[in-house]
């Protein structure tokens, strides 16, 4: 039996390049945003990069399909504000507010629980979960008690990681699963650049109104974010949430999502090591340890909740059926 529309045809160059393109961008924006947040408040600066990421991708697909390219109804809108909130207000606002104490590979390896906790809301909503899936996150939660113990982090300049922030991390992976488990289940645009689109413009203005709420703005002037904070920041907006994003959604077409997910463990690799390359983040035995646990469980689930037979590309599963779209980068 065929399915309806022809077969997508394989590229293993081109699956190749977009996967590390993945690997390597997302796993560099936790220091990307290390960065930026030295010297730029850090709900203004994420909420200044997502407001210009979803302007210029509005502004590619109005030019690309004209002017209904972002029609969508008002429960689309809803359900797509409440995403993109809960992605990135709750996410990635919180990351950034961490970072300014916790060291960007640190950072990594927490928000790598992500899967974790979607496994959990899964549970709580009377799904069936494997059981080497269930095997996989309770390892990994072992891995996160090992990587919040006191145990004397400390940042690269020496700084002490407080747990306050190590705790702010946690929650926000905790908001980046929620987001990613309501995705499924309100009404949201069909289109994936659309729905993207949506929750970018929604969070960025969610992360703007909490920065002035946080009085991010007294004191604060232009003129004091750092030149190198600057390009981070385009980076972020470029790579980070267009270039990789749309890597990522071409995967999903063009390869299986077995190999597409990978990237769930190797960003926090790639992290862990950028951070030690760059910013002199000291790498030590509970991070090691700590973060090899945390991947070994996120492998598993990763590994545990492929598909048992394959789909049509444009219809294949993860966990709970629903498509999985990361705005972390």
């Amino acid at each position: 039996m065929t399915s309806g529309r022809p077969p997508v045809p394989t590229r293993p160059l081109l699956v190749w390049v977009a996967l590390v393109t993945v690997y390597l961008v997302w796993g560099s924006t936790y220091l990307g945003i290390r960065v930026v947040v030295e010297t730029t408040p850090p709900l203004l600066g994420m909420g200044a990069r997502f407001l210009a990421a979803g302007l210029l991708l509005a502004t590619f697909l109005l030019v690309r399909r004209g002017k209904r390219a972002l029609a969508v109804t008002g429960r689309q809108l809803r359900g797509a504000a409440l995403v993109g909130l809960l992605l990135l207000l709750g996410g990635n606002g919180g990351v950034a507010l961490a970072e300014r104490t916790v060291p960007s590979g640190l950072t990594a390896l927490l928000v790598a629980a992500t899967p974790l906790w979607l496994v959990l809301l899964r549970r709580a909503a009377g799904d069936r979960v494997r059981r080497m899936t269930l095997v996989g996150t309770g390892l990994g939660f072992v891995g996160i008690a090992l990587l919040v113990l006191p145990d004397g982090h400390s940042s690269g300049d020496g700084t002490p990681v407080h747990v306050w922030g190590l705790l702010v991390i946690i929650c926000a992976a905790a908001s980046w699963a929620v987001g990613s488990f309501a995705s499924s289940r309100v009404a949201m645009p069909a289109d994936a650049f659309v729905a993207t689109t949506w929750e970018m413009l929604a969070g960025g203005v969610g992360l703007m109104l909490a920065g002035t709420a946080h009085g991010e703005l007294r004191g604060f002037a232009v003129s004091d974010v750092a030149g190198e904070a600057w390009a981070w920041l385009a980076y972020l907006v470029v790579f980070g949430s267009l270039v990789a994003f749309s890597a990522y959604v071409w995967l999903l077409q063009h390869a299986p999502i077995s190999l597409t997910a990978t990237y769930a463990y190797v960003n926090p690799v790639v992290a862990v090591g950028l951070g030690a390359l760059v910013l002199d983040e000291p790498v030590t035995a509970a991070v090691l340890v700590g973060g090899a646990v945390v991947v070994a469980g996120v492998c598993l689930v990763v590994s545990s909740e492929r598909p048992r037979r394959q789909l049509p590309p444009t219809t294949e599963p993860v966990g709970d059926g629903g498509t999985v779209v990361d705005l972390r980068a």
